[in-house]
């Protein structure tokens, strides 16, 4: 396994390795500056040292000076500063008329550079950075000419040898400046690039394979799974412990009961979901709010820690119990097992619950006991189970194991609650008609409403009649509420300048009692010519002369009569012949697409056409939208209705 290193590692192994790289090449540019200051500065101090030379030569011999008197000078020269050493050594062209002197002679002969000097070349030499020999030739010019009649113009006529050390040599101070300048420029840049691919290698690509892998594990919204990255990295490492300890933590939380420390009802649904053929076990504590409420709270947590303590000892396999809410456990059985071997086994842990005392305190005990639910197979196991404990609980046995026949029995308990609510809201007035706005197509105003059924529930909302029409016929409660919204919608109209279409069934025309009621109504109210009645039907009218019949007897007061849903069922065009209506309202499944659907708009063009030359209207329900409306106008359809114009509601609109 690779050794791990930290950030702080990291860190200082970059400032170790840039200040190393910088120095070098501090050092190496230093090195060159020194070169280039020594070369360039000890030329330019050199060459003026030998022009200061010459000079005090050249006035000595301006003064008539022997050659005893210069080498006088020279000696004095040296003397001035230990480390320096003078000599000037004459040409040939002096020495043709002043005479030769031995020294000249050898060193014109045997040094090079005073050889070069000769040939006017000033040469420098630096040796080991530490000591400067200079070779400055003199060069005649006019004046030089009066003492050296045989010379010319650019003749050398001697070289002046100017040997120092470097020691107090002086360097430009912008020169200094210039170097700390590009010294901090590299540095600086170093810096950058190191941490760059430092930070970029073991910091920016850890973290991103980091959020990569946390981004995985939400996506995937998989609890189990853990982040595992191996960039060798301290911090990331501990990152990664700390944040799996943390869906550890979470996934702890999200499976288990924190009372109990059992695997909760999300954890069954999923292995559940795993659709193997497998007993589930319900086990429902019997009475336990009574605990609750005698005892606190307190004691009921302590008890419900027991007791699941306790199925764990009795049932063999303790991975597959479960706390699925409050005072209800499971038991997931996936061994290979016989129906009436389960069978035989609920009833043990039936009676060894009952058995068992479970302690309050040092001195008191409870004894408990349950109701179970079985369910076999794979699917809907949770549901199956849970309606077979409800009704082992009001048959008051032990266990009952779920059959098809219990749902059916659910369906009927379901069917009874509603039956129940429904004759409450009858009882209590909770019956209401609720009325949604009817347009004038062409001029958008409201011409009239259309009433429709609601019942209240028990926290003031509205329940539409889907969920309980169909139960109201079969409990001959159907026509109870026909008679409420007849009723209430008469009253509510007696004083409004709108007409109101009320829905009627033919199975209410062909009942005695609704007929005698529409009609009682109709002679009581005197707003006949208010009331449009629309027939609903899904099947063809068998009854047609009775149906017939009462249309004619209601045009009578004025009432107009509309057939709902025309497009489907029995409305058809030779109904409407016959029955001599005065609007029909096409089916809704037609125009809530119309807008986009060319086979709706083709068959409402149809109705329209055949409408206008019967000479009845017609009406659009479920106009929900701008488009929608749009193309019901451009199909000249009379009246609009639908929540573009407004919704169902108790409220109607001013004048």
């Amino acid at each position: 396994m690779s050794q791990k290193t930290s950030y702080t590692k990291i860190a200082a192994k970059i400032i170790f390795i840039t200040m190393f790289l910088t120095l070098i090449a501090a050092f190496l540019y230093g090195e060159y500056m020194k070169r280039e200051a020594i070369s360039n500065l000890a030329h330019v101090d050199a060459r003026k040292t030998s022009m200061l030379v010459f000079e005090a030569l050249y006035s000595a011999m301006q003064r008539g000076w022997t050659k005893d008197d210069l080498e006088e000078i020279i000696s004095r020269l040296n003397s001035v500063d230990e480390h320096m050493k003078v000599n000037v050594y004459r040409s040939e062209t002096v020495v043709g008329l002043f005479g030769e002197i031995e020294k000249d002679k050898l060193a014109r002969e045997s040094n090079q550079d005073i050889a070069k000097a000769m040939n006017g070349e000033e040469v420098l030499n630096i040796s080991d950075s530490e000591f400067i020999e200079y070779y400055f030739p003199v060069i005649a010019k006019n004046n030089c000419l009066k003492c050296h009649t045989n010379a010319h113009v650019g003749d050398v006529l001697g070289v002046i040898d100017v040997s120092y050390p470097i020691d107090d040599l002086k360097i430009s101070l912008t020169e200094m400046i210039n170097f700390f300048i590009i010294f901090i420029v590299i540095f600086s840049f170093a810096v950058f690039i190191a941490i760059f691919i430092e930070l970029n290698q073991y910091l920016i690509k850890p973290i991103k394979n980091f959020s990569n892998v946390i981004k995985m594990i939400t996506t995937s919204q998989d609890m189990t799974k853990r982040v595992e990255v191996n960039d060798n990295i301290e911090e990331i490492d501990s990152i990664k412990d700390i944040f799996n300890s943390m869906l550890d933590s979470i996934e702890h939380q999200f499976y288990f009961d924190s009372l109990t420390e059992l695997e909760n009802r999300r954890k069954l649904t999923e292995k559940l979901e795993e659709n193997k053929n497998v007993f589930l076990m319900i086990i429902n504590i019997d009475g336990f709010q009574e605990i609750n409420d005698l005892y606190g709270d307190h004691v009921g947590d302590i008890i419900l820690k027991d007791f699941a303590h306790y199925l764990q000892e009795i049932i063999p396999v303790k991975e597959g119990i479960y706390r699925l809410h409050s005072d209800e456990f499971a038991h997931l059985c996936t061994r290979g097992m016989e129906l009436n071997e389960f069978k035989i086994f609920a009833a043990y842990v039936s009676e060894k619950i009952a058995q068992k005392s479970f302690n309050i305190d040092d001195k008191s005990e409870v004894s408990l006991s349950a109701t179970i639910g079985i369910s076999y197979g794979s699917e809907q196991l949770l549901m199956n189970a849970d309606i077979a404990l409800k009704l082992a609980k009001k048959s008051k046995k032990n266990f009952l194991i779920y059959d098809d026949t219990m749902a059916m029995a659910k369906e009927y308990e379901k069917n009874f609650e509603w039956t129940k609510r429904l004759k409450k809201a009858i009882e209590e007035d909770k019956i209401i008609p609720v009325f949604q706005p009817i347009v004038d197509t062409k001029t958008e105003k409201i011409v009239k409403y259309e009433a429709l059924m609601r019942m209240i529930d028990d926290k003031g909302g509205l329940i539409a009649p889907v969920h309980f029409l169909e139960l109201a016929k079969k409990n001959k409660l159907y026509h109870q509420l026909t008679k409420i919204i007849i009723d209430k919608t008469f009253k509510r109209f007696e004083n409004l300048p709108y007409l109101v279409s009320i829905n009627i069934s033919v199975e209410d025309i062909l009942n005695k009692e609704i007929h005698h009621f529409i009609f009682s109504k109709l002679e009581e109210s005197s707003i006949g010519n208010k009331i449009v009645f629309e027939i609903i039907e899904s099947e063809g009218i068998e009854n047609f002369d009775q149906v017939l019949e009462f249309i004619d007897s209601v045009k009578k007061y004025g009432v107009k009569i509309s057939i709902d849903d025309f497009g489907t069922g029995y409305s058809n065009f030779e109904y409407l012949m016959k029955l001599k209506v005065d609007y029909i309202k096409i089916d809704g499944s037609m125009i809530k697409n119309i807008d986009n659907d060319q086979n709706s708009q083709i068959i409402t063009k149809s109705i329209v056409n055949f409408a206008k030359s019967m000479n009845i209207k017609t009406v659009a329900e479920f106009v929900h939208s701008k488009n929608v409306f749009e193309k019901v106008k451009e199909l000249d359809v009379d009246f609009s209705q639908g929540y573009y114009f407004g919704e169902p509601s108790s409220t109607i609109r001013d004048v």
